[in-house]
């Protein structure tokens, strides 16, 4: 299984990015999709869940800027990111748990400028 995440870079402060993944390889149910991220110095803290059900969590940190959403059919999933701030930047990484075991995506860029 593999996860390939896209959509990461370059934003201004106030502006917006998508993030999406997308997951291939032998899958047979996805339990969990995420979104983590790392900045220099600091753990790797969850962003955004959302559950094979469609219930979602987000961190107190992006709740009410960002969005998280899923096609199931399709294994994909994407983080909308709005109002950014420059403590947004870090690396973000895709995650999921696939027919109960974890895998992530490589990092993906996100910087937002003062």
């Amino acid at each position: 299984v593999q996860l390939q995440a896209s959509g990461g870079g370059l934003v201004q402060t106030g502006g917006s990015l998508k993030l999406s993944c997308a997951a291939s390889g032998s899958i047979f149910s996805i339990n969990v999709m995420g979104w983590y991220r790392q900045s220099p110095g600091n753990e790797r803290d969850v962003v955004a869940l959302i559950t094979r059900d469609g219930s979602i969590s987000y961190a107190d940190s992006v709740k009410g800027r960002s969005t998280i959403s899923r096609h199931s059919a399709k294994n994909t999933m994407t983080l909308q990111l709005n109002s950014l701030k420059p403590e947004d930047t870090a690396v973000y990484y895709c995650h999921a748990v696939v027919d109960g075991l974890n895998y992530w995506g490589e990092g993906t860029q996100v910087t937002v400028s003062s």
